[in-house]
């Protein structure tokens, strides 16, 4: 839908993106979309006991500023999805695309995670104020998934109010009311002046008595009341596709998921205009969003590559026992002497190098290949590192600088403000030998596995939505 909504002064701040698992039914990106052309100041993103959606969002407002509003995918006639448009796309309006660009570049993106607790505790939903803030939010979601068995995440409120500086926190109630209070105070006692009362309205029947409630809460323990919608899709439409989704999770079918199922398709991203009707009796919920909005500081521009320090022997620094290997091993790649050409290029790379303060990152990539060499473990690296001159002579790559031409630049660059990306690839029979090293060597609390995320093939879906309904 790609229609403008008047700007206001509303923020949802409780938003689930597809990295809620099976809950959250709209991409990060469809999100920040969305909400910018509904008008909203800002988004905040939350997924269920996670920060792996924001990375997405953060990306794409960036790439919203840049670009402003990409046009739909079309095809030409007989051609298959995907293709370069062959025909002019109706929907790709310049000035809707000037106008979104303009509103992107004031939108605020609030990055943070709804905490489900495992003691009976409602969610909270939980924002950085600063990048201190954020620090504390990882460590904690670090905590719980450490302690709690694969793909669950064991924490508790008190794990929250051990230290909550630096947090913003909005208290999310459940259906039934019963004890909400005593919690919302104990929080307020913890971190006083940080701590909303979420209220989300849902067309249930009973929502003026229950906003009144909620109401009367904030004001007794004296703290904001905050509008929510709790958010799981970006428009009505994809209702269907949030309740696929709830039945997949459930081992359900449409049929006979019954309860389990949410009762209408509200849980979307409303315009300011249908959230003030909404809360028309507790108008000033709608406008504490904003106020929100100005508390946190904290997004991931505050960020940066900051790689730990790699141990060195006595004396040495990371840079300086880095060069001391590089001349170590080039003696072995090339006993007769290393050709000028060969010379230059290092004295090229390690001068970037310690510039960019990198040392310690390609100590830690040969420490881990010199183990799989002394282990006999076959092991190559691969990919943009084997134009480096350096990891050649440290073992990482088998690309010789003496024979090729080899551009660094395509590796790393002063033109590219990222960090180096070094792939390994260890013969699979014993590669759990050298992950088991690397978690000796430096900590499970220090080492872990990068997931990634499988997405279905064009059949699968298919199969799993028919499963649904059947």
């Amino acid at each position: 839908m790609r229609r403008l909504d008047p700007c206001g002064a509303y923020a949802e701040l409780a938003t689930a993106s597809n990295f809620s698992f099976l809950r959250g039914a709209s991409h990060p990106k469809d999100l920040v979309l969305t909400a910018i052309l509904r008008g909203h100041a800002g988004l905040g993103l939350a997924d269920r006991n996670t920060v792996a959606g924001v990375v997405r969002a953060w990306s794409a407002l960036k790439e919203i500023r840049v670009e402003g509003l990409a046009p739909p995918d079309r095809m030409r006639d007989g051609g298959s999805p995907g293709e370069i448009a062959f025909i002019e796309d109706p929907l790709n309006d310049p000035a809707l695309s000037e106008e979104v660009k303009r509103r992107a570049a004031d939108f605020r993106l609030l990055s943070g995670a709804r905490l489900v607790f495992n003691d009976g505790t409602p969610d909270v939903i939980a924002y950085p104020e600063t990048r201190a803030g954020w620090g504390r939010l990882t460590r904690l979601l670090t905590l719980g998934n450490r302690r709690a068995k694969k793909g669950e995440c064991e924490i508790g409120l008190r794990d929250l109010l051990v230290d909550p500086e630096d947090l913003l926190l909005i208290l999310v109630p459940p259906d039934r009311l019963t004890g909400l209070e005593e919690v919302l105070a104990r929080m307020n006692a913890a971190a006083p002046g940080a701590v909303w009362l979420g209220a989300a309205l849902h067309r249930r029947g009973d929502d003026r008595r229950r906003l009144a409630r909620l109401k009367a809460m904030a004001e007794r323990v004296e703290v904001p009341l905050l509008a929510l919608n709790d958010v799981l899709y970006a428009a009505p439409e994809d209702r269907d596709l949030q309740d696929v989704l709830t039945c997949i999770r459930e081992g359900a079918t449409i049929e006979t998921a019954g309860r389990r199922l949410e009762a209408n398709a509200e849980r979307w991203l409303k315009p300011e205009d249908e959230m003030a009707r909404l809360f028309k009796d507790a108008p000033e919920a709608v406008n504490e969003t904003t106020a929100f909005l100005s508390r946190a500081t904290f997004d991931l521009s505050n960020l940066k590559y900051e790689y730990p320090e790699e141990p060195v022997p006595p004396g040495e620094t990371p840079q300086g026992w880095l060069e001391e290997l590089v001349r170590r091993r080039t003696l072995l790649r090339y006993p007769d002497g290393a050709p000028p050409k060969v010379t230059t290029l290092l004295a090229k790379e390690l001068a970037f190098i310690a510039e960019r303060s990198l040392a310690p990152y390609f100590l830690t990539i040969h420490d881990i290949v010199r183990t799989a060499e002394n282990k006999g473990i076959l092991c190559q690296g691969r990919g943009s590192a084997a134009n480096s001159a350096v990891c050649y002579v440290l073992g990482i790559t088998s690309v010789d600088p003496a024979c090729h031409d080899l551009l660094f630049e395509r590796f790393l660059s002063s033109n590219r403000d990222e960090p180096p990306d070094i792939d390994v690839d260890f013969e699979h029979e014993r590669r759990e030998e050298i992950i088991q090293y690397i978690y000796e060597r430096y900590g499970r609390h220090r080492a872990g596995i990068a997931a990634t995320v499988i997405r279905y093939r064009p059949a699968a879906p298919s199969a799993r939505w028919e499963r649904s309904w059947a």
